[in-house]
């Protein structure tokens, strides 16, 4: 077992040349989770060639130290290749905890470096602590189809490892006078079997970006079908903001899975959030409940989503939304944000 107090890694996912967001959510949760652990600092790994700004804006973002394992074969994704150039790093400096973003890229990384370290790993969490009395990584995340919350830790192995969903943390604001080191791995790749080739890189454009829209208004069974979004749509485009859905809404073939909001689709923080004939089920609350004003328009006053709203609608919501969409609009034209 590794010495207590170790450093905390977080791994810095990029392409193109510039990072995923959810590298800088991870160094502003690190942040808070160090203070928690005396003499430890936040490492940001960076794998590639050519990436001195993503370096650079690591430390920005709250890195006390980057490990740039410095090698052009790791500018694209390979798994088998990242996965070799992260265990030698975790087994040089030997990390008390590594984060790594839940995207498609991290789950895949961090399932294959745990199993390479005969370490356990907490997959999709939604919360992360420090238990004072034993220095352990509480990590929190969904279980039993999103009925239960699961606190999970790992006390007998090392690194203590976590992926955590795009948009659940709150990444901390660039400080660009902030200092700290950049340590250079010119790293060398061990002699491997080549299992594949990149051919081509196609990158996968959508127009929806529900985990970083300021404002989302979402739906579920009580829209009534594909034509009740159009209303939502009207609202949410008005707010500067995007749609989303509930599973129900999404599994009745009303709207595609990439707008789907909870633990089974994406988790999100928006400032507003508006819930539109949305019941509040467990699985979905898991994915909003960090959203900093709920409003719950629902036809039934008992619906489990008034529970946790900050504003509570009890109204047909194919009248109410037309309602507060005309309002917003008159406020708008107003201040001349739109116009009339």
């Amino acid at each position: 077992m590794m010495a207590k107090h170790g450093n905390i890694f977080v791994f810095v996912e990029h392409y193109n040349g510039h990072a995923h967001p959810v590298s800088w959510e991870l160094l502003g949760k690190a942040r808070d989770l160090v203070q928690k652990l005396e003499g430890s600092e936040v490492w940001a790994v960076v794998l590639g060639d050519g990436l001195d700004s993503v370096c650079e804006e690591a430390i920005h973002r709250g890195a006390d130290k980057v490990l740039y394992v410095k090698n052009k074969e790791l500018n694209e994704y390979i798994n088998y290749k990242y996965q070799k150039a992260l265990v030698e790093m975790v087994k040089k400096y030997q990390p008390e905890i590594f984060l790594i973003g839940a995207t498609l890229e991290g789950r895949e990384l961090a399932g294959m470096v745990a199993t390479e370290l005969q370490t356990g790993l907490t997959a999709d969490c939604t919360g992360l602590d420090i238990l004072p009395d034993k220095e352990l990584l509480a990590m929190t995340r969904p279980t039993f189809g999103g009925n239960l919350m699961a606190t999970i830790m790992c006390p007998d192995h090392r690194p203590q490892m976590a992926t955590v969903r795009p948009g659940v943390m709150k990444e901390l604001p660039p400080d660009p006078k902030r200092k700290g080191e950049i340590i250079v791995e010119e790293y060398h790749l061990p002699a491997i079997e080549k299992l594949l080739d990149i051919l081509e890189l196609i990158p996968v454009t959508s127009e929806v970006n529900l985990q970083y829209a300021p404002v989302v208004v979402a739906g579920g069974k009580g829209v009534g079908g594909p034509e009740g979004f159009k209303i939502l749509r009207e609202l949410a485009q008005l707010l500067g903001g995007e749609i989303g859905a509930s599973r129900a809404a999404v599994k009745a073939g009303w709207i595609s899975d990439e707008y789907q909001v909870g633990q089974t689709g994406k988790t999100i923080r928006p400032v507003l959030y508006i819930a539109c004939g949305i019941s509040g089920a467990v699985q979905h609350v898991v994915g909003i409940k960090e959203s900093e004003i709920i409003v719950a328009i629902n036809i039934d006053e008992n619906a489990p989503i008034f529970e946790i709203a900050d504003i509570g609608i009890v109204g047909d919501l194919h009248r109410v939304v037309p309602a507060l969409t005309k309002k917003f609009r008159e406020r708008l034209e107003k201040r001349g944000e739109v116009k009339a």
